[in-house]
């Protein structure tokens, strides 16, 4: 996934889900680096880490 398509569906996770949002993700990371799927993993991962730079970027 381009880094661009990444930080779009970072932003319609953290829109439908708000502070969960970085939670799922990371959940889903797990999950897939569970099944042995790392491409999966470091996506959610990349994800994730966008998440966690919007949630920094709102709060004041």
């Amino acid at each position: 996934m381009q880094t661009s398509a990444t930080a779009q569906y970072a932003h319609a996770l953290y829109a439908a889900h708000g502070d969960k949002a970085e939670h799922e993700a990371a959940q889903k990371a797990h999950v897939a680096n569970d099944n042995g799927d790392r491409v999966e993993a470091e996506r959610w991962q990349s994800i994730r880490q966008h998440i966690k730079e919007l949630r920094g970027a709102h709060q004041t």
